[in-house]
């Protein structure tokens, strides 16, 4: 049986502290200059999402299948974006 998706919004760098999580989908308004999304797989962990985006725009990644498993969702480059919204169970 799945579990529910949760969200949880972000506005810098660093840890969700959700524990154990599959993203599922992510929310991202940019500001002017180049954004950049990195997410790794804890702190200090693997790259497991490097994104670059559109300025000045909002963006929806849906990620496929199952979600990228992670141990816990942390967020190691904010570059342009103003805020986050993760979507994960």
């Amino acid at each position: 049986m799945r579990s529910d998706v949760q969200s949880k919004r972000v506005t810098a760098i660093g840890s969700l502290a959700v524990g154990p999580a599959r993203i599922r989908q992510i929310q991202v308004l940019t500001t002017t200059g180049s954004p950049r999304l990195t997410i790794q797989d804890g702190d200090g962990g693997a790259t497991v999402l490097d994104l670059d985006f559109k300025a000045s725009d909002s963006h929806s990644v849906n990620i496929p299948s199952d979600g990228i498993r992670v141990s816990d969702i942390y967020i190691s480059a904010f570059t342009s974006v103003t805020a986050m919204t993760v979507f994960y169970n």
